[in-house]
């Protein structure tokens, strides 16, 4: 759970990041971030900070149910499997079709974010 938690708060970190203005690996994002951030950066600033604070509170919710410091803790946990569920589901989907274009399996007909791509792949 911790090693869970270490992972979600360094995802999170990046995104508030991103948040404030930085621009190490935005393009492993997608295009449409940097776009974003260039274009309205107050807007993307806002958006990732919500992003970074769901992600925050993702990482530790199950932590502080596990020690029994929330109420609810029932619900919590319910809602925790769920979303790990579905992070399982939808990281693997992104993973497998990822390195699929990557690797030449897949080939889309616009081409593809070559960069947005490995972060997908890799993440």
């Amino acid at each position: 759970m911790w090693m869970a938690f270490v992972a979600g708060t360094v995802h999170a970190g990046f995104s508030l990041y991103w948040a404030l203005g930085g621009t190490w690996l935005l393009d492993t994002v997608g295009q449409w971030a940097v776009q974003l951030s260039v274009e309205a950066p107050l807007g993307a600033g806002v958006v990732l900070g919500v992003i970074a604070a769901g992600k925050l509170l993702a990482a530790t919710i199950p932590v502080v149910t596990a020690y029994r410091r929330m109420p609810w803790a029932r619900f919590w946990r319910v809602v925790s499997w769920a979303g790990g569920l579905f992070l399982v589901v939808y990281g693997g989907v992104n993973t497998v079709v990822s390195g699929a274009v990557l690797g030449g399996v897949i080939r889309p007909e616009g081409g593809y974010d070559r960069n947005a791509m490995i972060g997908h792949a890799w993440l």
